[in-house]
């Protein structure tokens, strides 16, 4: 089934990748003996799903690549590297902080290499990396009619804020998604459901589920003007643990998951934590069609555990 569904991405289907993608998502390790042939074939989507599980051989196919300088697509090579992490790919990145490829698009929006690294879910500490994503993951099950408005109210629209996110880690599910982030005790993560849509919002977190607005929200130039209106009535609670940290949906029904990396719609849009510049650690993702019928979009959620902030990003389609 795989080599059919390869050989179809060398002839040019893309519907093919979509089908790998699914599979790798569920077994990382599946495609690693078809990792170069997409490579040379071109197939640069959904490449946190189809290279997470490629083996080192490839890793130092791809370095080699980027630092001979004679590929077409030295920053699609530095963003697959990055989602396979490992021994190679560390050493590579490691040695790129200090001196880049010369390729001029290797880097071409001059983000950093600690920008390029952070696509893929983690970035380098002095002693290794620092993983922004969890091991394991859970699926976060809609409740209709759930209470989950925190009695406090946007200040830029007047909408009541809404708690996208109450969950503690008393339960054995919630302290194993989020085991990375060190968090202990409540989580509840309030932002507003519209504002939070066309820029990322904050929320001052405390172990005992306090959650509010914080000061470092800045006023996006663009708000719709349509006035308040209530959040979904829809609250989250961890279900069963999903069988990789890769099958969170941002587009189906029931893809909203606790812990374990995310399903992008647009580019990867890690947060930094405002208060300290640091990383922050991701918590989930709750899917729009999860929230409304013909639901769209999804909202991210991070906290930084040591600076007691969480955070939302949106995106959509």
């Amino acid at each position: 089934m795989i080599e059919g569904l390869v050989a179809r991405v060398e002839s040019g289907d893309d519907d093919a990748v979509e089908e790998l993608a699914d599979i790798a998502a569920a077994d990382p390790d599946a495609l690693a003996p078809y990792h170069l042939r997409l490579m040379n074939a071109g197939a640069f989507w959904r490449e946190s799903a189809l290279y997470r599980g490629a083996d080192e051989e490839f890793q130092r196919a791809v370095v080699a690549r980027i630092e001979s300088g004679g590929s077409e697509w030295p920053g699609r090579l530095a963003y697959v590297l990055a989602q396979t992490r490992g021994h190679v790919a560390e050493e590579a990145f490691r040695r790129w902080t200090e001196s880049p490829p010369t390729a001029p698009d290797f880097d071409p929006y001059q983000r950093g290499v600690a920008a390029l690294i952070r696509d893929g879910g983690w970035e380098l500490s002095a002693d290794g990396v620092r993983e922004l994503c969890g091991a394991s993951a859970y699926r976060l099950v809609p409740e209709q009619g759930g209470d989950d408005r925190t009695g406090d109210t946007c200040p830029w629209c007047g909408s009541p804020l809404w708690a996208a996110l109450d969950l503690d880690t008393a339960d054995p599910r919630v302290a194993d998604a989020l085991a990375h982030t060190h968090w202990q005790g409540r989580l509840r993560i309030a932002t507003c459901h519209l504002c939070s849509c066309y820029g990322t919002t904050y929320c001052e977190v405390t172990d005992d589920g306090g959650a509010t607005w914080s000061a470092h929200n800045e006023r996006p130039e663009y708000l719709p003007g349509g006035g308040a209106e209530e959040p979904p009535r829809i609250r989250f609670t961890p279900g069963e643990r999903r069988p990789t940290p890769h099958l969170a949906s941002a587009w189906d029904r029931e893809g909203s998951t606790l812990g374990g990396c995310p399903d992008w719609i647009q580019d990867p849009a890690y947060t930094d934590c405002p208060k300290c510049g640091m990383a922050m650690d991701y918590v989930g993702l709750v899917g729009g069609a999860d929230l409304f019928d013909y639901g769209e979009g999804a909202y991210y959620l991070f906290v930084h555990t040591q600076c007691g902030l969480a955070a939302v990003e949106y995106q959509q389609s």
